[in-house]
């Protein structure tokens, strides 16, 4: 999973950039984490818990 999320970054942020100061990537990696890619990680849980949680309900409720 690491090595996934090093390579997406690279591929999405570090490949495209060039930066004069360690300060500066750093800031922009920060950036890029917090707004891009962890709430697109957050929706591909929600929706996966969504898919699960329609396996464990039952298809007729009991009385």
């Amino acid at each position: 999973a690491c090595e996934g999320f090093f390579g997406q970054l690279k591929r999405e942020r570090v490949a495209h950039q060039s930066y004069r100061t360690r300060d500066e990537a750093r800031a922009d990696l920060f950036d890029y984490i917090e707004r891009f890619h962890n709430p697109r990680m957050r929706r591909r849980v929600a929706r996966q818990a969504l898919k699960f949680s329609a396996l464990f309900k039952p298809s007729v409720e009991m009385g």
